[in-house]
């Protein structure tokens, strides 16, 4: 099974997302994890990488499953551990391989272009407290089939 680590950046009410070029959907900068890697040297490693900067005191806020169904069938599945910081080092590239990165509004999470269940974790990273699981299924295509959310925090779990 594929993990992917990302980490988004919260600071000053805004967010730091990379636009993808494939879909132009929005997205934390982010990418596959390497064999040994921690999530959290991951989840840097991956942002520094695509952005040129580094994050200050990131930390987890979010683990999901992610699945790609098709015809009732599982074609594909992936771990994905998001995490935010609310500061960064260095000056961000404009534009890299990636795609083009670019400051946005939080309250931007609601409306930008980008798959059903990143809007749900990104907009749990820089709104609520506590940890956020999840399962995300998906068409071929990422439309949302279904999403089955779980949130905690110290001492309290709520199964909703």
């Amino acid at each position: 099974m594929q993990r992917i680590a990302n980490l988004l950046i919260c600071k000053d009410g805004k967010v730091l997302l990379l636009k993808k070029p494939r879909r132009n959907w929005y997205v934390a900068p982010g990418g596959k994890m390497e064999v040994g890697e921690s999530i959290l040297v991951s989840a840097v490693r991956e942002f520094t990488e695509e952005t040129n900067a580094t994050p200050i005191g990131p930390h987890l806020k979010g683990i999901y499953t992610m699945v790609i169904e098709e015809d009732g069938e599982r074609i594909d599945e992936w771990m994905l551990f998001t995490f935010v910081a609310n500061d960064l080092e260095g000056t961000p590239f404009h534009e890299t391989r990636e795609g083009i990165l670019e400051w946005h509004p939080v309250e931007a999470l609601n409306t930008l272009p980008m798959a059903e269940g990143d809007r749900t974790n990104l907009l749990f990273a820089v709104q609520e407290k506590g940890m956020q699981y999840g399962t995300f299924v998906y068409t071929p295509d990422f439309s949302l089939i279904t999403e089955t959310i779980q949130q905690s925090s110290e001492g309290e779990v709520n199964n909703g």
